[in-house]
């Protein structure tokens, strides 16, 4: 799709685009090879300029240069060209302020899972994620990214499709959960964990030395990597749709793979009041 794209020009916008398309200009091959287009020289000339780097940038296998220049809610176009190196990514939290720190973060990449926990091997992380140059997430441009940053002092530099204004984009809101529900995507045993009920997994861990607590909190919060390439094909095929190259592109959806951490119902039931007691403390929750 990155081929078919002109959004990342300064002073295109989705209706010039449009009408590229429209008028059979649908590649940057053919952006060249058509002499017809109404352009000024000037215009032209910026446009040509442009379309050389991005075809350079793109044989470096630099998906950055396109987020860096297509706004929020367009960066589903890196997908198809960057997938073998994208990561699905999501973090847990020690608590629901602004200075908890991070207890667990889970990532996925369509083939291979991993974990990491505080206290263990949580600064594995870091040396891991660099060998992606996409990560996905949901919210992670205000959320996971700023708080892994803080925690290791490293600027993550991928580029970062957040699936929150893709999604938006598309008229779906309201959080991550929300949206696979209105996807049609159902969490099983563990529908009633949510964050807030992931702080108290991890606080139940530390304080009880529960470890089923902490598997039934890493069993979610991979369950939310793995969710995330379904949501990401899902959200590029409706977003493809809304093109002319549909048919050109459309992914199949991928089979989901069984979560090899073990969910405990009876842990659930046993932290299901705490958590309700917090929630109702704190109501944005």
């Amino acid at each position: 799709m990155l081929r078919h794209t002109f959004l990342h020009i300064p002073g295109i916008g989705p209706k010039t685009e449009a009408g590229f398309w429209a008028g059979g200009v649908d590649d940057w091959n053919a952006f060249f090879d058509d002499a017809s287009l109404k352009l000024s020289k000037t215009k032209r000339e910026a446009i040509t300029d442009v379309l050389k780097e991005s075809r350079r940038q793109l044989d470096l296998r630099n998906p950055g240069f396109f987020a860096h220049h297509l706004p929020a809610n367009q960066h589903w176009r890196l997908f198809p060209e960057f997938r073998s190196r994208t990561a699905y990514l999501d973090i847990e939290t020690t608590g629901l302020d602004e200075d908890c720190t991070i207890s667990t973060i889970a990532v996925y990449d369509g083939s291979t899972m991993a974990t990491y926990v505080q206290g263990r091997n949580l600064d594995d992380f870091i040396d891991d994620i660099y060998h992606y140059k996409v990560l996905v997430t949901y919210n992670g441009k205000c959320f996971d990214v700023p708080v892994i940053e803080r925690t290791f002092g490293r600027c993550l530099d991928h580029a970062h499709i957040d699936l929150r204004y893709v999604l938006a984009s598309l008229g779906l809101k309201g959080g991550l959960k929300r949206c696979e529900a209105q996807l049609g995507m159902n969490r099983g045993e563990m529908e009633e964990i949510d964050g807030l009920f992931a702080v108290v997994l991890w606080k139940a861990y530390l304080r009880n030395r529960d470890d089923q607590a902490l598997e039934t909190l890493l069993a979610y919060n991979l369950q939310d990597a793995i969710n995330l390439e379904s949501l990401m094909v899902t959200a590029f095929n409706l977003k493809i749709r809304q093109t002319p190259f549909d048919r050109r592109y459309r992914l199949p959806l991928p089979k989901a793979p069984e979560n090899p951490i073990p969910v405990h119902r009876h842990t659930i039931d046993r932290y299901r009041s705490e958590a309700a007691f917090i929630r109702s403390i704190q109501p944005q929750w």
